[in-house]
């Protein structure tokens, strides 16, 4: 996590705005996974992000808890998206 948050937090800490989604299910389905063995947990972040110059209103994203269960997996990723 912190080295997801010192890669992230540099390009992001001097726009006026950042809106900022969770993809969950968008990427897990387009960027598929095999691994051997199967993880008994696995957690894949994927962050997109947009600057903005002006603040706008989105909905609350909600998002699930995730829980560590023997072998587990966790990947952290994102991308920008020009304004």
């Amino acid at each position: 996590m912190n080295e997801f948050i010192v890669y992230w937090l540099p390009l992001m800490e001097h726009n006026k705005y950042n809106l900022i989604s969770f993809q969950s299910d968008v990427y897990t389905n387009s960027a598929k996974l095999n691994i051997t063995p199967t993880p008994d947990s696995l957690l894949r972040v994927f962050m997109a992000y947009v600057p903005l110059e002006n603040a706008v209103e989105i909905e609350p994203q909600q998002l699930d808890t995730f829980e560590r269960k023997g072998f587990t997996v966790v990947e952290w990723g994102g991308s920008i998206k020009a304004a």
